[in-house]
């Protein structure tokens, strides 16, 4: 593949849709941490731009080297970002309906965080295959403009959720469990359906 205005076009969609679950898990997060500083933000933004650049140069790996193993393993793919996020989403969700209206929320940990970055990129792998006829440099620099586009939509996924966490205050909790929860269904569901 060339560098052209087209691969930066189709590069910079590809980060769209693929940060669209990340985009949720930030907002769910933003309305679970209210008083989230700047820095943490950029973490948390960070950390997901970072498995979605992880993610699809694993799966450009796999299409040249293992490619009919992961043919395989990606049937399962819905199961596991189902089974994580409902467990974090239903972590806060029970967080939120035990706790009192006043009660602030603890913020999200970094095993949470870690698991949050997986299931909303794991979907991603796939994106290796799509991916595959590039070289090692495009890719990684498709990937990278993936990434770059992941951290600036999660930014605003958290401080949109940040702001409405602010006015919603006890149940925000509650509101990002069922957004998470929510996620994992929609994941499973196309991928099982399509």
């Amino acid at each position: 593949m060339e560098w052209s205005i087209v691969f930066i076009l189709n590069s910079i969609l590809l980060g769209v849709g693929l940060a669209m679950d990340a985009f949720s898990v930030s907002l769910a997060n933003g309305l679970h941490e209210p008083d989230m500083k700047g820095p943490r933000i950029c973490a948390i933004a960070g950390v997901f731009a970072f498995f979605q650049f992880l993610m699809p140069v694993v799966g450009w790996v796999c299409v040249h080297t293992i490619s009919q193993h992961f043919t395989a393993f990606s049937r399962f793919i819905p199961y596991i970002a189902l089974a994580l996020l409902a467990f974090i989403g239903g972590q806060m969700l029970l967080e939120g309906i035990r706790g009192g209206e006043g009660e602030e929320a603890p913020a999200v940990g970094l095993a949470a965080l870690l698991v949050q970055g997986v299931a909303t990129s794991i979907d991603a792998l796939s994106v290796g295959f799509t991916i595959a006829g590039y070289g090692a440099v495009t890719a990684l620099v498709c990937c990278l403009i993936i990434a770059v586009v992941t951290f600036a939509i999660c930014v605003g996924g958290l401080l949109l959720g940040k702001t409405f966490g602010t006015r919603l205050a006890g149940k925000a909790s509650i509101l990002g469990g069922v957004i998470l929860i929510f996620i994992g269904l929609e994941i499973f569901v196309t991928g099982v359906l399509i």
